[in-house]
């Protein structure tokens, strides 16, 4: 234990202050007593007290004091506190395969839906992410614990022409690593593993949730970019989301984003992550073609888990079951309101007791 103030440890000189006036009240009161012819009517006249009694309450008083003194000094001492020190990166697949509608209104919605959702359950103090990813992979929204800029983010994402799984698992182990500063920052030209700290099958409590209903049609391997993550001790769970069913492709206006994308989208040409084409009844529709193996992989190499969601119940129940860590650590942290606490409880004590049990001194 330490103290920020020790100088206010001189309060506690008022207790041996006070003991030694309340021993020369005593002496004073034996040295002018009044004589009696009879003592034993002046006996009988008072209520029994036992010397205990007489001076339990001012004992009390001297240890309100003494408490209250070391409150005074702000003492410090290194406790062990749970903390919720979790930060989750949702890496969302934002191709244009998300806009079928085998899960209605289209799988883009579902997933932006189930991810608000997702936001709002975590834990107080939980940091969240948002990387999206078509072609290329973008941090949204940085790790915060601000859950309308989280739900901006997600609102506001666009559709995208193909999927880039891998960068986006680069991008999101570089987001963690802005945050937790045993994270190394991404490399794939230095061949050496970052150095961990942490003992032999251990993980960091950070976490990335990817989330694609397609396989990668460009930018870094996924395995590459999972081995990265595997490095710093960093789970990944993995997710396919969608039907086998072929399905008319509908994106909303805001979805797409951009005239030019909508025209592109209604051209009927295939699109990065699935194959595409226009139907019988003239609509582009597409064929879901998750690469479930790579997720797979992804997962054991990283030390997650993989999960198959057919349709938003399936993924809600997928989120549902995502790890919410609370980690336990050791922080130095002021303890002075106990002793406050514990000062004022003796005062009113022996206040309480003093009024009960001294009444006729």
């Amino acid at each position: 234990m330490t103290f920020q103030w020790p100088y206010a440890f001189a309060l506690v000189l008022l207790a041996p202050a006070l003991l030694a006036l309340y021993w020369l009240m005593l002496r004073r009161r034996r040295r002018f007593a009044v004589s009696y012819a009879s003592l034993s009517l002046i006996r009988e006249a008072l209520p029994g007290r036992t010397r205990w009694r007489r001076r339990l309450p001012f004992a009390l008083f001297l240890l309100a004091i003494a408490s209250l003194a070391v409150a005074a000094a702000r003492p410090q001492a290194t406790i062990t506190v749970p903390i919720s020190r979790t930060t989750v990166i949702l890496a969302l697949d934002v191709s244009l395969s998300m806009c079928s509608t085998d899960v209605a209104p289209n799988r883009f919605a579902v997933a932006q839906e189930v991810a608000r959702t997702f936001v709002a359950d975590q834990p107080i103090g939980t940091r969240i992410g948002i990387v999206a990813f078509a072609g290329g992979a973008q941090l949204v929204a940085p790790p915060t614990t601000d859950r309308k800029l989280l739900g901006e983010a997600i609102d506001g994402m666009k559709a995208g022409r193909g999927t880039a799984v891998g960068t986006a698992l680069l991008r999101s182990v570089d987001a963690i690593a802005g945050i937790n500063p045993e994270v190394a920052r991404t490399d794939l030209q230095s061949p050496a593993a970052p150095r961990s700290n942490l003992p032999p099958g251990a993980y960091q409590p950070d976490i990335v949730v990817l989330l694609t209903d397609g396989a990668t049609t460009q930018g870094v391997s996924p395995l590459v970019a999972a081995q990265q993550a595997a490095d710093r001790r960093l789970r990944v769970y993995s997710i396919g989301f969608g039907t086998t069913n072929a399905a008319p492709l509908s994106c909303s206006r805001d979805q797409l984003g951009s005239d030019y994308l909508i025209n592109q989208f209604a051209s009927g040409g295939g699109f990065g992550g699935f194959g595409g084409g226009r139907g019988a009844d003239g609509p582009p529709r597409s064929v879901l073609r998750i690469d479930e193996r790579s997720l797979q992989a992804i997962a054991d190499l990283t030390g997650g888990t993989y999960h198959r969601a057919a349709d938003a119940t399936e993924l809600v129940e997928v989120f549902r079951n995502l790890p919410k860590e609370v980690i336990l650590q050791r922080q130095h942290t002021e303890i002075g309101f106990a002793f406050t606490a514990l000062g004022a409880l003796l005062a009113l004590a022996a206040t309480g007791l003093s009024l009960a049990w001294n009444r006729y001194s």
